[in-house]
């Protein structure tokens, strides 16, 4: 079996259109918005603010004077 053109015939029709088809090219699609923060990181800081807020002593309560051990539970 020879190698190369000879190997198939070209058809062309007669009548009618000629289709070509074009070579696939590169489409560009829109870019995605992407989060600065994942879902994760959010409910992390969120536990972490909220362990705050649990931390920090009441508003009325009299801060203690410098130097003096920490209050006992």
């Amino acid at each position: 079996m020879p190698e190369g053109k000879a190997a198939f015939r070209e058809v062309l029709p007669k009548q009618g259109q000629l289709s070509v088809e074009d070579a696939a090219a590169m489409v560009l699609c829109k870019p995605k918005v992407l989060p600065l923060k994942s879902v994760s990181l959010e409910k992390l800081e969120e536990l972490q603010r909220a362990a705050l807020e649990a931390a920090r002593p009441p508003e009325g309560t009299p801060r203690p004077p410098e130097g003096a051990p920490p209050p006992r539970p």
